[in-house]
């Protein structure tokens, strides 16, 4: 069964009245929410309790969840609009300098279990991991967003361009323009 199958099948558990099944998508889902929410908030203490409200949102409107894009969407949707409105609604911006928390760790957890390189690589490492968060972090916010959700969460080029409300030739054209602009960063560390 495919995940696209799994999730149809939960959701309509869920609504035929099977409450306790709503916990199974909410475990299913949850780093990938809460790092969908990072990504709005930044280092905000309160990404897990948005990551908490789009879950409830998400409990309340799944009566209208069609099926016409993949679930993970749907709810990434939810998860970006409910992190926005808390950003709204507490006057307070993203601080463009901050590193985006998800591709952070993501760097840190699995480069650095088994790594044995010599100090002189370890801080060429930081430095390309330092510079690509940085060049990430410049890039405007629709480029950044395509490119992130291809390249960290591995969203199709059809899901990215249903979530973003645009054609698919455009979002291939944001990432591939982001890959540019983090490659350009890049090619005088990579050099030698």
């Amino acid at each position: 069964m495919s995940e696209a199958d799994t999730d149809l099948e939960l959701v309509s558990r869920v609504l035929k009245g099977e409450r306790k099944v709503f916990d199974l998508i909410v475990r299913r889902y949850q780093s990938r929410v809460c790092a969908a929410v990072a990504k709005v908030l930044r280092r905000s203490p309160d990404i897990e309790d948005v990551a908490q409200e789009t879950f409830l949102r998400a409990y309340r409107a799944l009566p209208s969840f069609r099926g016409d894009s993949s679930f993970y969407t749907w709810l990434y949707k939810i998860a970006i609009n409910t992190a926005r409105n808390h950003l709204a609604t507490n006057s307070r911006r993203p601080q463009l300098a901050d590193v985006d928390i998800s591709v952070a760790e993501h760097f840190e957890d699995e480069r650095r279990l088994l790594d044995r390189d010599t100090p002189e690589k370890e801080m060429l490492r930081e430095e390309v991991e330092q510079t690509v968060l940085k060049a990430v972090d410049a890039l405007p916010e629709d480029m950044r967003t395509a490119l992130t959700l291809r390249e960290v969460d591995g969203m199709s080029y059809e899901d990215i361009s249903k979530l973003m409300e645009c054609p698919i030739g455009t979002v291939r054209s944001r990432i591939f323009r982001g890959r540019e602009a983090i490659d350009r960063l890049l090619r005088p560390l990579l050099k030698d």
